[in-house]
């Protein structure tokens, strides 16, 4: 049984992590070049950073994601979390090529704040069926309020 969750927390892991690193790839070229051309607020952090703190969320999220999926994807409300979760990825993976590959950071903002929501309710979910699969998800959802709040801010400044 433990083996088990090994497994699927380790399988969802590595989808996260191909998820998010997809994601890096395809907006990687635009760092170095249109997203420097932008104006940033003053707490805007630096590069360098987004990348080992999205690599640990995705870490966290994939650790839930199994950790849920263990407790049977057969029961409804175990379906239905994890299908929420699989939305909420997408969406994490959209708001990457709005912003930096179509370069449009008013309509990323737009799809943060539903990206956004989908966080909390998944969580919420995960929370239900296994608090400790919510939990894991507080600096998740700390850190994309933060980007909210950053995405908005250059959205203002530009």
């Amino acid at each position: 049984m433990k083996n088990s969750l090994i497994i699927k927390i380790i399988i969802s892991t590595v989808i996260c992590l191909a998820i998010g690193g997809l994601s890096g790839y395809a907006t990687a070229g635009s760092i170095d070049g249109w997203y420097d051309t932008l104006n940033k607020p003053v707490f805007n952090p630096p590069n360098w950073i987004f990348g080992p703190v999205w690599t640990l969320l995705y870490i966290l999220m994939g650790i839930s994601a199994g950790i849920i999926w263990h407790q049977g994807i057969k029961k409804p409300v175990v379906k239905k979390a994890l299908t929420i979760f699989a939305i909420h990825m997408v969406l994490n993976a959209a708001w990457s090529l709005l912003f930096f590959g179509a370069q449009n950071p008013l309509l990323a903002f737009i799809e943060i704040i539903l990206l956004l929501g989908f966080i909390v309710y998944f969580t919420r979910l995960f929370y239900q069926l296994k608090p400790v699969a919510g939990l894991l998800q507080i600096p998740y959802i700390l850190w994309v309020s933060f980007a909210t709040v950053l995405n908005g801010s250059i959205v203002w400044l530009n």
